[in-house]
């Protein structure tokens, strides 16, 4: 590993968070809330209290990430921009789409730069926008050009093999299962609506998961339009894998919805929650982070959208969205490598909470507890003993990082 070209990133916040779970004794009865599992018609429902305020799991991250790829300066493997995903491999490598030069970039496990491949282009093995990238069975790597609708698969080194063109609809993938095929989701627009779906390795179509109105839509009262508006803090719609099922569901209320492979219902997997009904007071901040959101679009030409062109065609529209009813449950949900599920709390803007908190669940959808994760860290990834993410530090220098998880 060359000096200089491979630092570790103090992370505000994750000190703290450290010492105060240091300093807390486990209870045993807060560690495990209320859960009653029943079988309704095949349908495993699991019904959770919530665990008590500030009881955590006593499982450990950090206190710092056990591996760091990023550079202030230094040599161009270590520079990165615009980072869309990363993902540690089987073997340990690390693979990062990093999007400001179109390439992706493999590491060690211990963070030294390997092999870059691709860059910008439409050629073979290049990427008009590099968006994602994930491990392919064996040790391959599969990587998403979102403006060409296309994906494409590399060996161990980096050797291009093929590229698979999805439908002209574009399904976006999210996630590669254990099968190897492919979770995507689909949009259609003109009809508000989300399709989740399962691709095989050559783009067909595998499974119909289910077709989802692609946000939460209400009248235009008070508004001088013909068409339902979404609200401001509108409820979205959640993917992820969970194992051999597929969650696909709307963050509000507190419920998940896993389903077969064959889009049948399987599991309902429901915790205690009290919801928040949010005021004009809150729109500001509504606004800001949409506005910031609108800010990382990148267009077909890799080019992001003018800070003029935001100011006067969106933030007016922002500004004049109706309020939902009541503030999502949760935002992201991830599972682990151990089949466990992570449901990210949702962070109200009003309330800045010092550390991301997420519920864990167990396999059955059992409550386990709370566990804190670093501030400031996207996490892409979680392993069985580690959790990764990308994360920016005061001078909007990126990084990629790997963090141990003791449990």
């Amino acid at each position: 590993m060359k000096i200089g070209t491979i630092v570790a990133v103090a992370v505000v916040g994750t000190a703290a968070c450290q010492q105060d779970l240091d300093r807390q004794e486990p209870d045993p009865d807060a560690l495990l809330p209320t859960s009653a599992v029943r079988d309704s018609a095949g349908i495993l429902i699991t019904e959770n209290a919530r665990p008590a305020d500030g009881s955590r799991l006593p499982w450990r991250i950090g206190p710092e990430p056990m591996v760091s790829i990023g550079a202030v300066e230094g040599e161009e493997p270590y520079l990165l921009h615009s980072v869309r995903s990363a993902a540690r491999l089987p073997d340990g490598r690390i693979v990062v789409a990093n999007g400001g030069a179109g390439d992706v970039r493999a590491f060690t496990a211990t963070g030294s730069h390997l092999v870059s491949w691709g860059g910008k282009g439409e050629g073979p093995g290049e990427f008009r926008n590099l968006s994602w990238v994930a491990s392919w069975p064996g040790d391959s790597v599969v990587t998403w050009d979102g403006s060409l609708g296309r994906l494409l698969f590399f060996d161990a080194r980096g050797n291009f093999g093929r590229s698979v063109n999805l439908p002209r609809t574009y399904p976006r993938p999210v996630a590669v299962r254990l099968d190897g095929t492919i979770l995507t989701v689909r949009q259609r627009e003109r009809e508000r609506l989300t399709i989740v779906e399962i691709r095989d390795a050559d783009g067909g179509l595998h499974a119909s998961i289910g077709t989802y109105l692609n946000s939460e839509w209400i009248p235009a009262m008070g508004v001088d339009a013909s068409e339902p508006v979404v609200p401001a803090f509108s409820q979205e719609l959640v993917t992820a894998n969970w194992g051999d099922l597929i969650v696909a569901t709307w963050n509000k209320p507190f419920e998940i919805r896993a389903l077969h492979a064959d889009g049948t219902l399987a599991r309902v997997v429901r915790r205690g929650h009290v919801p928040v009904v949010p005021t004009e007071a809150d729109r500001p901040f509504f606004v800001a982070e949409q506005m910031a959101y609108l800010g990382t679009f990148v267009n077909a030409s890799g080019e992001t959208m003018p800070e003029a062109y935001r100011e006067e065609y969106f933030r007016p529209f922002l500004e004049s969205r109706p309020l939902a009813g009541h503030f999502p449950a949760f935002s992201t949900i991830m599972a682990d490598g151990a089949g466990h599920l992570w449901v990210r709390e949702y962070d109200l803007l009003r309330e800045e909470r010092p550390v991301p908190l997420w519920t864990v669940f167990d396999s059955e959808g059992r409550v386990l507890g709370f566990v804190e994760t670093p501030a400031g860290l996207d996490i892409l990834q979680i392993g069985e003993d580690f959790i990764l993410g990308r994360v920016k530090d005061e001078f909007e220098v990126e990084y990629v990082q790997v963090w141990p998880l003791e449990r």
